[in-house]
């Protein structure tokens, strides 16, 4: 048997969240072309006959802002440490900006042996530009064993992503029981769900100043009620995911709820509460209560 830890690694909105998703075959982690959407480090549990494999989602690696970015910048980085390997993700539709130039000083000062994998080939047609972007992408990351050419939402080329993980990893007993396919709990599942339809639902102003918390989650057997309240930083937010008439809570509130039935195969009664908590990104404890970051670096 086969054992070990991988990070997925990159600067924010690359398709880390939509790659570890295919790898395991189950929405494990949210999704949304906000960048910085992934705010902890999620691990994603492959097991097959081979051995297991724990896929680790983390955030984008960033220049930080306020002090929401500081903790997302240190789960980021502190991910590296103690990984088998880091399969670090690229994306020629954007280029190498000084973006990737931030994470590759993080890999390259780690020494953790590299997988690099250049994604979204499905929308780069040209050969010859793609083979420029790859010699370029090796040169500007260190200790890269073997590069791959992917896409993550189709499918493209990440078996063979699997098969050379296994074939990398040293021998060694499951880390997770073997029907896991992640790390996380079923309350940090429901919040993630809750603030994937914030985020896809309201303007570009709301994402980053938002966070989850799970007040309740009580599984009653015929039905699981949860109760959650969902943050913003200003009162001027409110309004907008509240909508017209309650319209727009309405719809995340419905969405979210199709979205945990199905992760939990039972029906669910939902709650949702809009609060306002000024400036919370630059308070350590609203920001360790709304983004389930109270244990991320112990």
């Amino acid at each position: 048997m086969k054992s070990g830890t991988v990070a997925l690694v990159g600067k924010p909105n690359v398709g880390k969240s939509t790659l570890i998703n295919t790898i395991i075959g189950e929405k494990i982690a949210i999704v949304s072309d906000k960048p910085q959407t992934t705010r902890n480090r999620i691990g994603g549990i492959l097991t097959t006959g081979e051995g297991q494999i724990v896929f680790y989602d983390t955030p984008g690696i960033h220049k930080p802002l306020h002090g929401l970015g500081q903790y997302i910048l240190k789960v980021a980085t502190s991910s590296l440490a103690g990984s088998d390997l880091l399969l670090v993700i690229v994306d020629p539709t954007d280029g190498l900006r000084e973006s990737d130039r931030l994470v590759a000083n993080h890999v390259n000062q780690s020494r953790i042996p590299v997988f690099l994998a250049i994604n979204k080939i499905d929308e780069y047609k040209n050969e010859r530009l793609i083979q420029d972007f790859k010699a370029k992408a090796e040169e500007l990351f260190e200790n890269v064993r073997k590069t791959f050419l992917i896409s993550a939402k189709s499918g493209d080329g990440v078996k063979e992503i699997i098969e050379d993980v296994f074939d990398f990893l040293p021998e060694g007993k499951m880390l997770f029981p073997e029907d896991l396919i992640t790390d996380r709990s079923s309350r940090f599942m429901a919040s993630e769900v809750i603030r994937e339809k914030v985020l896809q639902n309201t303007r570009q102003e709301i994402p980053h100043s938002v966070g989850v918390v799970v007040r309740e989650f009580k599984d009653e057997g015929s039905i699981l009620k949860i109760r959650a309240d969902v943050i913003v930083e200003r009162s001027s937010q409110k309004p907008i995911i509240l909508g017209k008439g309650g319209s727009m809570i309405k719809t995340i509130g419905t969405e979210a709820r199709t979205d945990l039935e199905y992760i939990f195969d039972q029906k669910v009664f939902l709650d949702l509460f809009v609060k306002v908590r000024e400036k919370w990104r630059d308070n350590d404890s609203f920001i360790q209560e709304f983004t389930n970051l109270r244990d991320e670096l112990q």
